[in-house]
Order: C-alpha cells, then sequence, then structure tokens
C-alpha cells in the first residue's frame, strides 16, 4: 500500500508512491516530490493521500517533516492526510 492518493469517496487513484517503503520519512520525501511535480495536473476538489508506515524500530524522536510547501499545495488542492499506522 504504502501511499495512495485518490478522489475522495471514490477507488479512482491518482498515485500510488513508496511501494515498497513503510518508512515514514522515506514516504514523505515521496510525497513531498510527488505534490512537487504534479500539482497543475490536479484541479482542486476533495482528495485523500493515504501513507501506510510501520513505527521504526528504536525510535525515539525525530522523523518526518511535512515542509510548509507541501502543506500549501495540498491545502490549495483539497488534498486530507490520513497516516495509517501498521504494525508489524
Amino acid at each position: 500500500m504504502p501511499i495512495y492518493i485518490k478522489v475522495e469517496k471514490s477507488n479512482e487513484r491518482l498515485a500510488h508512491l513508496a511501494r515498497e517503503s513503510w518508512d515514514l520519512p522515506t514516504q514523505i520525501i515521496e510525497l513531498e516530490t510527488w505534490l512537487f511535480e504534479n500539482p497543475l495536473n490536479l484541479t482542486p476538489a476533495n482528495y485523500v493521500a493515504d501513507i501506510g508506515f510501520s513505527i521504526r524500530e528504536n525510535a525515539c524522536g525525530g522523523g518526518a517533516i511535512l515542509s510548509p510547501k507541501a502543506m500549501t499545495i495540498m491545502g490549495n488542492l483539497g488534498i486530507k492526510l490520513y497516516l495509517s499506522e501498521y504494525g508489524d
């Protein structure tokens, strides 16, 4: 799964990113790259970006940061961010 972006209340997927990575910092980088490369391809609407991640072993702080630029793009396009935590 790890990241999919779709039209809300639809099964229409617009993107499927970081397919093999369950690491949140890596996924945030993938999401930001996609947002920076594709914002003009989308019309503002109701979208969902769902990041499926697993907790890092021995995690004790730090981690992923979603930049203000990425958050602005998401807000302008109407993209809601879901963080879906999965166990081992």
